[in-house]
């Protein structure tokens, strides 16, 4: 029986189908992609009004390093889509080999990711950005962008982890295709999410 059935109504023992149409688990990860875009829309939303409320927010980003590294740290989490898609492909041929391919492609290009994104905070942190202080201007600026970027760097990071539990899972048999793709809507959503944050904090904060 699929997981798009569901059992028996009465004594008749009825087969319907499912009023939801897909599997519980992606399901559920639709669920979680909803309220977790609430979570970091709410973020933006009060890191936009608190940018045009302050007089002295800093605009404190060069194009290099600051701006050259975000444009790198976009590629690469792009990148790491285009791979992860791949990998729910090869999964759903049930190529093993080409699907360890491409999940190992995609944890080494987040783990890049955070590496740069950490080094981008260390950069801040060395001129004196702190979560209530800047040298610059206003300082909420730190809490907001550690806040934000923080809470974006967490979901890669546990994306990271999900993506090599899943592919140990998967290579052994006791996981499915279904479970990579459900891991692989996350993962586009962390990505997706990264494109918003790019604009509102740091496109709009260049120097001039």
């Amino acid at each position: 029986m699929s997981e798009s059935q569901v059992a028996v109504h009465g004594h008749g023992a009825m087969m319907e189908a499912s009023p939801y149409a897909i599997p519980s688990r992606k399901l559920t990860m639709w669920l979680f992609i909803i309220s977790d875009a609430v979570t970091f829309g709410a973020c933006l939303m009060a890191y936009g009004y608190l940018r045009t409320a302050s007089t002295d927010w800093p605009t404190p980003f060069k194009f290099y390093p600051s701006i050259l590294n975000v444009i790198i740290m976009t590629f690469v989490l792009i990148t790491s889509s285009l791979t992860m898609l791949g990998a729910v492909d090869a999964a759903k041929l049930g190529d093993k080999a080409k699907t360890t391919r491409f999940m190992w492609s995609t944890i080494f290009l987040g783990a890049l990711f955070a590496g740069l994104h950490l080094r981008e905070w260390l950069g801040l942190i060395g001129e004196g950005v702190r979560p209530f202080h800047n040298p610059w201007g206003s300082p909420l600026f730190g809490a907001t962008f550690f806040s934000i970027t923080g809470l974006h760097l967490l979901h890669v990071v546990s994306g990271v982890i999900a993506l090599f539990v899943i592919w140990r899972g998967y290579t052994r048999g006791t996981l499915t295709a279904g479970h990579v793709e459900t891991t692989g809507l996350y993962w586009h959503f962390v990505d997706l999410v990264w494109m918003f944050v790019v604009p509102m904090v740091y496109l709009l904060s260049i120097q001039r």
